[in-house]
């Protein structure tokens, strides 16, 4: 039940309890309801509406069936927070689609939320969910929970993946996600995340996320490699991707020239691609990487929608953007990925 539905029906369940019941009527005057009934009800109230809210921002991590740190030890070196890991959103942070997003700061300790499709065995494949943020949060259910119940829905396992940020003080800000994207993906390969298929393998990523996957899904090395040599016997390239208005890609906005650091050949994996254009965060980024693709002779798929902006998930706003879910359940079917 939705939290307004929730208030709708409490405060009727309430009003009807208060209301005089002809059945119970004496011939005697009718009996008053004193104020302080009055504020047990009212505090009833409260305390029920707060109850539902903590139960429905609680119920997405509650429907991972493992959390699993992805280094089982230290991390590749990097300038952590030392501020707690928290929910950064304030009272006027922006809602998508009129809702609020939870936005999560300094993820010191990077961790898979799993979240297999069925319960009896694995899916058709797993994606691993790398949620957007500039690098500084994560958008963990916009980008995040919300993709793997859909995901879920079309017979997809997914782990959603809270990598590190921030990292604006890092030379590379790119780098520690891209990491714990590669280190996720072996952890996959090698079956040390049980309930999920680990035969195939993709990445999602939204926006900075989005930026992380192409570089792991165009990645010709182990990022890590120092850190653990035996990571690179391990197939750490993902079968394919999902990009989702990724982010600096190309030189300038108004450039279709890759940045040095993504090479397309002609063993790149497919991917998809959905962008708006109207969105502030270029286009030209989805529209340069598939060009390369096309060039490659890889089979990917584009959607640039006439309007959407940034940052709207999967969630309905009646947009152009909307469409993107279904289309990309269908391209996943067509390569083997989805049921």
């Amino acid at each position: 039940m939705t939290h307004p539905d929730f208030a709708k029906k409490f405060h009727s369940n309430v009003l009807n309890s208060l209301a005089p019941n002809p059945a119970r009527q004496t011939s005697g005057p009718r009996p008053m309801i004193s104020v302080c009934s009055m504020i047990r009800w009212s505090a009833a109230i409260v305390l029920g509406l707060l109850c539902t809210e903590i139960s429905m921002k609680a119920s997405a991590d509650e429907a991972a069936t493992a959390v699993i740190d992805i280094w089982d030890g230290d991390a590749p070196a990097w300038n952590a927070p030392q501020a707690e890991e928290s929910d950064t959103s304030g009272p006027d942070g922006r809602n998508v689609a009129g809702r609020s997003v939870i936005r999560l700061g300094n993820v010191s300790t990077p961790q898979l939320h799993v979240y297999p499709a069925h319960a009896d065995g694995p899916g058709t494949s797993t994606v691993v969910i790398a949620p957007g943020g500039g690098y500084s949060i994560l958008a963990w259910d916009l980008e995040g929970t919300e993709i793997a119940a859909w995901l879920n829905s079309v017979g997809v396992d997914a782990v959603v993946l809270k990598y590190r940020v921030p990292t604006r003080s890092e030379d590379q800000k790119w780098l520690a996600p891209v990491q714990d994207i590669q280190r996720s993906i072996v952890m996959l390969r090698t079956s040390k995340v049980s309930g999920v298929n680990a035969q195939k393998v993709g990445v999602l990523g939204f926006s900075a996320g989005g930026n992380a996957s192409a570089r792991a899904l165009t990645a010709s090395t182990l990022h890590y490699a120092a850190h653990r040599p035996g990571d690179g016997k391990i197939r750490f390239q993902p079968d394919f991707g999902v990009l989702v208005y990724p982010a600096w890609l190309v030189e300038s906005d108004e450039d279709l020239t890759l940045i040095d650091e993504i090479t397309v050949d002609k063993n790149t994996p497919p991917a998809f691609f959905a962008h708006a254009i109207d969105d502030r965060v270029s286009c030209l980024s989805s529209v340069a990487l598939f060009t390369e693709m096309k060039r490659n002779g890889i089979p990917s798929s584009l959607h640039v929608f006439s309007g959407g902006g940034h940052g709207f998930g999967l969630r309905q706003a009646d947009s152009p953007t909307d469409q993107w879910p279904d289309l990309c359940a269908t391209w996943l079917r067509q390569i083997g990925m989805a049921k």
